[in-house]
């Protein structure tokens, strides 16, 4: 793996579970990671209650934008994580892939989202141990 591995979430709108993730990764490892998220059909927009329980912790996502996955983005990252992405997530040999199944935040309320957003911190922190 790179001296300074990367890493893309990727789920279906880009705009819940791979955002948060994104944002827990950035903030519990620095710049120790690159770090990419995408999704296989984007939303206009980042999910405004997925904001909500970032900041919650101290974590702006706010100004995150969902962006559309690319064979490049795939191909530039050591470790893809997907989040029920399905088979729109293209295929590299030589990757390291992780499906994480996860309650989709959308059309959820904060109370639902919040264990939601927990449990993807612990999946990152077992994710940065991983890297060493």
């Amino acid at each position: 793996m790179a001296e300074k591995p990367t890493v893309l979430f990727v789920c279906v709108h880009n705009a819940g579970r791979s955002q948060m993730a994104a944002g827990w990764l950035r903030h519990l490892a620095g710049d120790g990671v690159e770090v990419l998220s995408a999704g296989s059909a984007p939303a206009g927009t980042i999910n405004p209650i997925a904001v909500e329980a970032m900041a919650e912790v101290g974590i702006d996502i706010a100004a995150q934008q969902p962006k559309l996955l690319s064979d490049s983005a795939v191909q530039a990252s050591d470790v893809v994580i997907t989040m029920g992405c399905g088979d729109a997530c293209p295929f590299y040999p030589g990757k390291r892939y992780e499906d994480w199944k996860l309650d989709d935040p959308a059309g959820q309320g904060l109370e639902s989202v919040r264990p939601i957003r927990d449990e993807i911190r612990g999946r990152v922190e077992a994710l940065i141990a991983s890297l060493g």
